[in-house]
């Protein structure tokens, strides 16, 4: 495999990275700045002249930051051009180099209200600019025939803390009291998720021919209060200051509004089922990303 990858410094980029070099598979990753939607002849010469043999798109309007969710609706423009556009060039320029593109996606495209997980099949119905930007550019990428998308989870990890960051300080500035959105995910670490993608480029370069859109998230979904109080439970044994007012906590779900959904939940059958790639345990990985916060001394009051 010779691989693109756009999106490299976004936290499942960077996972991605870390897998492929310690796999010694071949790569390149350019900086965000290449692609510049003014520029697309510049973007198809700098993929071309690499000529790789799969093209990955991991960019995302969100990817650092989930708080940025509500931002998309007064950013619509910067939103547009990420989710939407930037799929449809990369999509364009494989589709002419006839080389197969992996395109990280989300639950947004859907509207929340079904009661259980979504599958590939379920109605699309996004509610905000976000979700409506992320179809667009689904639909622009299935525009080519040689495609993967995946949808992921809600993603977590080592390169992406900042809610769980936020959550423990939070609780120890205001001595327990938390608020959390009413609403369920399906947690997912990037670790598990880059690993998947991985499998699934490794099988297209073996010849598989089962292009479409599929679903990876962790193996068990929780609600947000409850994944809160686990995120605390693994916590407390790293933080003195937090283990003193362990007995004074309290979450208050607050109901949520557009962009969020109430549901975000997916199933991760259809990829099993294909690929033979099982979703998986997220807890070790939660564990791993809260000690990281102790290790590297960045939770702060």
């Amino acid at each position: 495999m010779k691989l693109f990858i756009v999106g490299g410094k976004s936290p499942t980029g960077k996972a991605l990275i870390e897998s492929l070099r310690k796999n010694k598979i071949r790569f390149v990753s350019p900086p965000e700045k290449i692609f510049d939607l003014n520029n697309t002849l510049g973007i198809a010469k700098v993929i071309s002249d690499y000529a790789p043999s799969q093209l990955i798109n991991l960019t995302d309007f969100i990817s650092g930051n989930h708080s940025a969710l509500k931002k998309s609706e007064s950013a619509e423009i910067r939103c547009r051009q990420i989710n939407a556009q930037l799929p449809a060039v990369l999509s364009e320029i494989s589709n002419h180099l006839n080389i197969p593109i992996l395109h990280l996606s989300n639950p947004y495209v859907f509207d929340g209200e079904k009661k259980l997980s979504y599958n590939e099949n379920d109605e699309l119905n996004p509610q905000g600019v976000y979700g409506r930007c992320t179809l667009a550019g689904e639909e622009s990428v299935r525009a080519h025939s040689k495609h993967i998308i995946i949808r992921s989870g809600w993603l977590f990890g080592k390169h992406k803390r900042g809610l769980i960051k936020s959550w423990i300080r939070s609780l120890k500035r205001y001595q327990g009291e938390l608020p959390v959105n009413r609403r369920r995910f399906s947690p997912t670490s990037t670790r598990n998720l880059a690993a998947a993608i991985l499998a699934v480029m490794r099988q297209v370069s073996c010849g598989a021919n089962a292009w479409g859109t599929y679903h990876y998230a962790g193996l068990e979904t929780k609600r947000e209060i409850e994944f809160a109080k686990q995120t605390f439970d693994y916590a407390v044994s790293h933080d003195e200051e937090l283990y003193e007012i362990m007995n004074n906590i309290k979450i208050v779900e607050h109901q949520i509004s557009e962009p969020e959904i109430l549901n975000a939940t997916l199933s991760s059958k259809k990829i099993f089922d294909t690929f033979g790639i099982k979703p998986k345990s997220w807890h070790s990985d939660l564990k791993e990303t809260i000690l990281s916060l102790y290790v590297k001394r960045v939770v702060r009051d």
